[in-house]
């Protein structure tokens, strides 16, 4: 029969073994959660990119609209002076 003394060291080796495993399951998981956190992140970024972008192509977008709309009502104000002068130049 084993003595007092082995059989206390057999049971810390034990324990610290049992020890060990459970770390390194915790490591492993702490890993995996940290990945995630990780890959969460960068998408929460990647969104605001994404919504950052659209807001600015909206933004391009309306001032586009606009400049044409300018445009189109410049060319119009152009077009009937143009007509007036020609029915002006008519009349004399």
């Amino acid at each position: 029969m084993a003595s007092r003394t082995e059989r206390f060291k057999t049971a810390a080796v034990k324990a610290a073994r049992t020890a060990k495993q459970w770390a390194q399951t915790a490591a492993r998981e702490a890993d995996r959660l940290l990945k995630e956190a990780q890959k969460r992140a960068k998408s929460d970024q990647r969104q605001r990119r994404i919504k950052a972008a659209l807001r600015r192509t909206g933004k391009v977008l309306k001032a586009a609209g606009r400049a044409a709309i300018v445009a189109g009502i410049a060319a119009g104000i152009a077009s009937a002076r143009a007509e007036g002068r020609k029915l002006r130049k008519k009349k004399r």
